[in-house]
């Protein structure tokens, strides 16, 4: 007697709830997804709404910074002061860049502040997430309002540094003059630019933490092809042996742009035909295209940072 295997027909089961299901019953009782980025305009419109925030955050940075130095804030002023004087020595007097230039410790001075402002804002951006992870991780809030918090402290450091400058210009002999006033819209132009390369490398910092360690010397070799210490004007003229080109591709560097604005604003003896072409434009030009680039880069990856 042989026994017959019999395959047992399929059992039926109720299809289980797909994803369109679940997203439909999620947004019927307002549910959202955890961290998810926001459209643009509403990005905009949470980072205007914690301005509040932004500034009260970058003036205790600014407060804590040197709390426990016996000088306190008045590092604010002496580092950057002693930077020039350092650089004053080295370039000005044993490698004398200070040949041919007019009020050369203004002209220095007024270099070594205005690229402090950059160079800081720059590397305290790239570890303004990586560096607050608990921060992020435990607050919801935009993140851009991180590495635009940490360039406004900058911004206030550079107004002390601003101050003594004064008193340098004033020391050196150089009057003042109504030409001041435009360094109030180079700033702020500068300002924007240094805003959007560090919401940039906030991002990459938040991906790749050794950047940290690499950008001191990408922003020293920044630094050298910037004439914070000697006058590009001078040093690419005809009499240089260069080539042609290099002046010109030299002062669309944005970070020359900006010195070179303040200088023309503040040294009166630092005259109109050492600008290049049509400065302002590149200066709004370069504002513009790091202020808006740098921001939707680091909104695009927004649901990502604290995670992983």
């Amino acid at each position: 007697m042989s026994q017959v295997l019999h395959t047992p027909p399929p059992t039926t089961s109720a299809p289980a709830a797909g994803e369109d299901d679940l997203a439909a019953l999620a947004a019927r009782h307002g549910l959202s997804v955890s961290g998810a980025r926001p459209s643009l305009p509403e990005y905009v419109r949470q980072l205007w709404a914690r301005r509040h925030f932004i500034g009260a955050f970058a003036t205790a940075k600014l407060t804590a910074q040197y709390s426990q130095a016996k000088l306190g804030q008045v590092w604010q002023v002496m580092t950057p002061l002693l930077n020039a004087a350092v650089y004053y020595f080295i370039f000005g007097v044993l490698m004398n860049t200070k040949r041919g230039v007019e009020d050369y410790v203004p002209f220095l001075v007024t270099g070594v502040f205005v690229w402090t402002f950059t160079q800081s804002s720059i590397m305290a951006g790239t570890k303004a997430i990586s560096g607050n992870l608990g921060l992020v991780r435990a607050l919801h809030f935009p993140r851009a309002a991180l590495p635009v918090s940490f360039c406004l402290q900058q911004l206030q450091q550079l107004m002390f540094s601003m101050a003594a400058l004064v008193v340098i210009l004033l020391a050196f002999g150089v009057p003042p003059a109504a030409s001041w006033v435009l360094a109030v819209p180079a700033l702020i132009l500068q300002f924007v630019f240094n805003a959007g390369v560090s919401l940039i490398m906030a991002r990459v910092g938040s991906k790749i933490p050794d950047m940290a360690q690499l950008m001191p010397f990408l922003l020293r070799t920044w630094m050298y092809g910037s004439g914070v210490m000697f006058s590009i004007h001078h040093m690419t003229g005809p009499d240089s042996g260069l080539p042609s080109w290099v002046g010109p591709v030299l002062q669309v560097n944005p970070a020359v742009v900006y010195i070179d604005l303040m200088r023309f604003a503040l040294i009166d003896s630092f005259g109109g035909g050492m600008l290049p072409d049509h400065v302002w434009a590149m200066a709004l030009g370069w504002a513009l295209l790091a202020g808006i680039g740098g921001f939707i880069y680091f909104w695009k990856a927004e649901e990502t940072y604290g995670r992983g």
